[in-house]
């Protein structure tokens, strides 16, 4: 892929949105998030018409603060999964990707101050419609050594979450890397409540 990548989706829509683009502005992924749905089931995309699809994200569980999510391609073939660690993330967001049941990168927010913060000003009138352009999360994502290899960094922007990833280190194989960009996706809808 063509790093930086930069994902977009909107605020204010009932069901999120997310566009995926490379450095150059080409669609590399589009994802429509069903709205209301208890387990969630999610299909990437190719094309923002949603006819050429890629590969489907799936739940292990109804809504679930530990849920796994798993990552397959569209003949099936398992890719991985990702979840949530808990107790672990009630400070800072903290996600392991897996392949099977071996750990093959983690995914640690940078900074947990940031959702302090953005927690506490967004309670308050008028000031509350601007923290999301002043509080940007960052998330570090590293193999089980600690060796980084992509950081995904909100960008300041007003009604539409932006965000970037950049590839700061090698992966094994690209099934590692489409491990890597799925899970980043899905810790984007699980997080984005959040700064």
């Amino acid at each position: 892929m063509n790093y930086p990548l930069n994902l977009s989706f909107k605020l204010l829509a009932i069901a999120n949105q997310i566009y995926v683009r490379d450095a150059s502005g080409a669609l590399v992924f589009y994802v429509k998030q069903k709205a209301f749905k208890l387990k969630e089931a999610i299909t990437v995309f190719a094309d923002e018409g949603q006819t050429q699809p890629c590969f489907t994200i799936n739940a292990d569980r109804v809504i679930d603060f530990s849920a796994r999510y798993h990552f397959a391609d569209m003949s099936g073939r398992p890719l991985g999964s990702i979840k949530r660690q808990g107790m672990k993330s009630i400070w800072k967001a903290s996600y392991e990707i897996m392949e099977g049941e071996n750990v093959v990168m983690r995914i640690n927010e940078e900074n947990g101050w940031v959702k302090v913060m953005d927690a506490l000003l967004g309670e308050v009138p008028v000031l509350g419609m601007f923290t999301g352009y002043f509080f940007n999360p960052s998330y570090l994502v590293t193999r089980p050594d600690g060796t980084p290899v992509f950081r995904v960094k909100k960008e300041a922007a007003f009604f539409e979450g932006k965000y970037t990833i950049e590839h700061i280190g090698q992966l094994f194989n690209q099934d590692d890397e489409m491990r890597g960009v799925l899970g980043m996706m899905m810790l984007l809808l699980l997080e984005r409540l959040r700064g």
